[in-house]
């Protein structure tokens, strides 16, 4: 075990970190994930901005990448870990180029989600929450995206697909290519 003393932080506690945590990491993102967390002044309450940031910048975040921004926010890593895992929105699994997301919220499922769900994954050859073996795309769940009114609704990337039939996958998916 390490004792992080890092930042010139005297009023706080030093915390205590097991050695080589982020090893896995290559030399550049190590540095970019620092570097983001002291664009955010190595502060505890930017924690889910610096993972919005970390995951834009690495594509997931994964027990390593977590571990380093512990260190160097000088927070519990099992802190971390509680907010990746509480919001939907952070992923611990490498995504592909163009995340599929389909909405499993109460509009979308009744009008036909879990069919959308089953032509991605008849389409792409993954479950869910996997990644096509070229790495173009991932194929996940969210509960709701505050379009109900478009429902049922698919993102993938950051565009917005409202009404979807089960028909239009191929056809969708084909935009991507």
């Amino acid at each position: 075990m390490t004792t992080n003393t890092s930042h010139d932080r005297e009023h706080e506690p030093a915390t205590i970190v097991p050695d080589g945590e982020g090893a896995g990491l290559k030399d550049c993102q190590a540095q970019a994930i620092k570097d983001i967390c002291r664009s955010f002044r190595y502060e505890e309450g930017e924690l889910i901005n610096i993972l919005h940031a970390v995951q834009k910048t690495v594509g997931y975040l994964p027990p390593d990448v977590q571990a380093l921004i512990a260190k160097e926010l000088r927070i519990p890593v099992a802190k971390v870990y509680g907010v990746v895992t509480f919001y939907s929105f952070f992923s611990m699994q490498p995504k592909g180029k163009y995340p599929v997301s389909v909405c499993l919220g109460t509009a979308c499922y009744v009008r036909g989600a879990e069919h959308i769900v089953e032509a991605f994954r008849k389409e792409l050859g993954v479950d869910m929450g996997g990644v096509t073996p070229d790495g173009k795309f991932s194929l996940d769940c969210l509960r709701c995206v505050g379009a109900c009114g478009l429902a049922p609704v698919v993102l993938i990337g950051d565009r917005v697909h409202g009404r979807v039939d089960a028909r239009q996958i191929k056809d969708l998916l084909a935009q991507y290519q």
